[in-house]
């Protein structure tokens, strides 16, 4: 089964706008991956600033390697020239998951 990494981040009020014109910016730029499966950038509702940027992995070698080449250029790791903008996230932690159960609507 996949696997799934969820970045938390920790985002001010001020900088949300920021953070998800930054995420619609990179439109596409992990879509073509080898073994990438789904992307959400979920927005908090209520009560906390925690954004989630939620990614599923077909393996964590999939995910290692996007994450040496584009990933890291994604991130800020290889950028080419000029200066790199100030981040949105005050804070940020990766969790890890392996999907050991999953369901889908059904089709009848």
């Amino acid at each position: 089964m996949s696997i799934v990494k969820i970045n938390v981040l920790t985002v001010p009020e001020d900088q949300r706008e920021t953070l998800e014109k930054r995420f619609a910016a990179r439109a596409g730029s992990v879509e073509g991956s080898d073994g990438f499966e789904w992307f959400e950038l979920l927005r908090p509702v209520e009560g906390t600033d925690t954004y989630l940027v939620y990614t599923r992995w077909r393996t964590e070698e999939d995910f290692q390697n996007w994450m040496s080449g584009r990933g890291q250029a994604a991130h800020g790791g290889g950028s080419a020239g000029g200066e790199r903008p100030k981040p949105a996230a005050s804070d940020a932690t990766l969790w890890s998951f392996e999907v050991v159960q999953q369901a889908a609507p059904r089709q009848d």
